[in-house]
């Protein structure tokens, strides 16, 4: 057996689904981040992109083909949800007044990674039911963010009473590339 292969646009170390490959970066799962296979990436010119989740959703049959126009390309996921003592909530006083719009500020990412889907309701789903690795939050609920990202930006959905709905954060950069600072 090989160390390190690529096949079918998916990177194999050591015989286990470690990543694949999506244009020039190769989005790998954060449990195979090591050295030998940093160096096999940089000697492929292949940036890495280290995530959760990666490795479930590819042995789960998952594996993203940007050349099949038959099969959703799948995003990544992120989970917002409110810090402690964050004061949107402050303002919900009684049922039926609107919630507050939500500020970036009050939200901390307490998942980011790979799902074997982007349709909001099973991800609602994933993060009430059970807790996927990498997830460091408690389960979904009102006023929750889901972006849905990949290398050309991504969208973000606030979870209200009813439904999921898009949001735009004035001055936010949405994309991959997104940097949390505390």
């Amino acid at each position: 057996m090989r160390g390190i292969e690529q096949r079918k646009g998916c990177v194999f170390y050591y015989g286990n689904p470690a990543g694949y490959i999506d244009r020039d970066v190769a989005v790998m799962d954060a449990m195979f981040q090591n050295d030998e296979l940093e160096r096999w990436l940089t000697r492929n010119q292949l940036k890495a992109q280290w995530t959760n989740g990666v490795y479930e959703r590819i042995a789960d049959g998952n594996v993203p083909t940007y050349s099949d126009e038959a099969m959703p390309v799948l995003k990544s996921c992120r989970i917002w949800q409110l810090k402690p003592g964050a004061a949107a909530w402050k303002d919900i006083v009684t049922f039926g007044r609107p919630l507050p719009e939500p500020k970036m500020e009050d939200y901390a990412v307490v998942y980011d990674g790979q799902l074997d889907t982007n349709d909001l309701e099973a991800i609602y789903d994933k993060f009430t039911e059970r807790r996927p690795p990498g997830f460091s939050g408690r389960p979904m609920s009102v006023s929750d963010l889901v972006e849905l990202y990949d290398g050309s930006g991504g969208n973000l959905y606030y979870l209200d009473r009813t439904c999921f709905r898009p949001v735009k954060f004035p001055g936010l950069e949405q994309d991959c590339g997104m940097k949390m600072t505390l």
